[in-house]
């Protein structure tokens, strides 16, 4: 069983790939991701099992960190909640994007980075605990962040509830990681047995999720698929050469240069596509970039992670 798991998290994006496949030849399976169970989005609930699952792999240090390594650590969150909401901002600009998507890449700018660059930085041998501080740092200042930076870029032109954003973060991202810190906390051993299993699980979570957001837009994105894929590809490649244009600048070493490169790009794509359900329910192909997004970064990221393991010293 556990060689199981251990092969679907090797082959991660390829069942994201089966997954969309299905979903645009049968958007009807993956439609109850977008539904509803008992008041409670179902959206909401599966990226809280993400969360819980990155909690639970998460240590008191990982925030400790931000004291013992502070320059680093500033670094990566001021490029993380700077560079990218700007990028997103000015891309969607610049294409000209309708209501819907800029919702879709702001949201996708202003949110924390993803565990996924965790993986890809062990894989490019970087800075493995300075990628997951970053993440768990980022994440859990999200609620404010991400609501306040999202208001200042679009609250001028498109209504939404900062408060509401800020509540439903702290549902969805922090309650998840704290009780997954807690029960690392109090009963690692368990944990550490829990971690066989939970990233292959968080990657079947992530490629439902992809999958629901796709098959219900599937029309939309077939329509547009070109211009969002070219605003996907260029706000990822940027996210690289500006963080390790940033790292360079700031004088790090190779590794922390790698690592903060990949911290930028790589975006908690599945909180950006539920915030946009949850809080633009009316734009529904907000949640289009955050699903393709997740796509993309993780086929990319295998690549780049190869790259950097062989060409960059």
């Amino acid at each position: 069983m556990k060689n199981i798991f251990k092969t679907i998290e090797k082959y991660f994006f390829i069942i994201v790939l089966i997954a969309v496949i299905i979903s645009f030849f049968y958007p009807v399976t993956f439609n109850w991701v977008l539904g509803e169970i008992s008041g409670f989005k179902v959206i909401n609930i599966l990226l809280g099992l993400i969360l819980f699952g990155m909690g639970t792999t998460l240590k008191i240090e990982n925030f400790v960190m931000v004291f013992k390594r502070p320059k680093e650590i500033v670094l990566g969150l001021s490029a993380q909640y700077i560079i990218m909401p700007l990028l997103a901002f000015l891309l969607t600009s610049l294409f000209s994007l309708n209501e819907a998507l800029t919702v879709g890449f702001i949201l996708l700018g202003t949110v924390p980075g993803g565990t996924a660059s965790d993986v890809i930085t062990f894989l490019s041998k970087g800075d493995l605990a300075l990628s997951v501080s970053l993440t768990a740092v980022s994440t859990v200042i999200s609620p404010i962040l991400t609501p306040l930076i999202t208001l200042v870029l679009i609250g001028n032109h498109i209504t939404f509830n900062p408060v509401d954003m800020f509540i439903s973060i702290v549902q969805i991202v922090i309650i998840p990681i704290a009780i997954g810190l807690l029960l690392n906390y109090k009963f690692p051993d368990f944990c550490e047995k829990l971690n066989d299993f939970l990233p292959a699980l968080s990657g079947i979570v992530i490629a439902i999720i992809v999958a629901g957001v796709i098959g219900a837009n599937k029309d939309a994105i077939i329509s547009s698929s070109l211009i969002v894929m070219v605003v996907i590809i260029l706000q990822y490649f940027l996210g690289i050469i500006l963080g390790f244009v940033v790292a360079y600048l700031a004088g790090m070493k190779r590794k922390q240069m790698v690592t903060i490169a990949i911290e930028l790009a790589f975006q908690n794509s599945g909180l950006s596509t539920s915030l946009a359900k949850t809080h633009f329910p009316s734009l529904t192909m907000a949640t289009v970039p955050g699903a393709l997004y997740s796509v993309w970064q993780n086929f990319a990221g295998s690549i780049l992670a190869y790259f950097f393991r062989r060409y960059v010293d």
